[in-house]
């Protein structure tokens, strides 16, 4: 992938790998894995995210529970039929091991894409703006990938007047959420999902008019008081 040119959906995450490593499926000969990988907040919580990873970039042991991966990729979706129903699958999808970076924010994505669903914007009991919105990114061969993203007070003020089909650029961060789903009245299953976290946002109306790598740098480290100011709205 050229890191140049694809500038609309980029992920930098590092963390320790906390699942076993099990084979997902096989591409022209290519196998893949998924594991999950535990990325710690300034907050002291942790976020638990899916990864895929290419078996031409495993080397040994690298893969073992306990181990430290840093890795720049994308934040890709994917349906998966799960009792008759399709359901919206999340994955960050490796494309480049690098080595350990300690200065800087361990979970960080750009993203770069459509508005596709109305804006859900809404009101904690606490009296604290919540906007949902899903974005549709664009990747080769004519895919794309749709990722549900959560923005808070003036952001999610900022989103709620947005339309569909507008072009929206975020950076933030890929967090893990879990929730209780009724599957009966006497039956309840905890189900994790992953979302983007919203902290810097712009509307726009062609790529020539906005450079994503210039708003929004990937790697940057907030300042300590930034970090926790941004944390109370998550």
């Amino acid at each position: 992938m050229n890191y140049v040119t694809e500038k609309n959906n980029k992920v930098y995450v590092m963390g320790e790998i906390v699942s076993d490593a099990t084979f997902s499926h096989e591409v022209y000969g290519e196998g893949f894995y998924e594991f999950f990988v535990r990325v710690m907040r300034l907050s002291g919580q942790a976020d638990i995210l899916p990864i895929t990873l290419s078996e031409r970039l495993i080397q040994g042991g690298m893969l073992s529970k306990g181990k430290q991966i840093c890795a720049l990729g994308q934040f890709r979706s994917y349906n998966k039929l799960e009792n008759g129903k399709s359901r919206l699958m999340l994955t960050v999808f490796v494309r480049e091991l690098l080595e350990e970076l300690p200065d800087k924010n361990p979970n960080s994505i750009l993203l770069s894409g459509y508005i596709c669903k109305p804006p859900i914007y809404r009101t904690t009991p606490f009296n604290r703006e919540i906007a949902d919105v899903l974005v549709a990114v664009n990747r080769a061969y004519n895919k794309s990938d749709y990722i549900p993203c959560i923005a808070w007070g003036r952001n999610a003020r900022f989103v709620k007047n947005l339309n569909v089909g507008d072009r929206i650029a975020i950076s933030g961060r890929i967090q893990s959420r879990e929730y209780q789903k009724k599957l009966s009245d006497t039956e309840t299953r905890t189900m994790t999902a992953y979302e983007v976290s919203v902290s810097k946002l712009a509307a726009f109306d062609a790529g020539e008019d906005f450079d994503i790598d210039n708003e929004f740098d990937l790697y940057s480290l907030q300042s300590k008081t930034d970090a926790l100011a941004a944390n109370a709205d998550f």
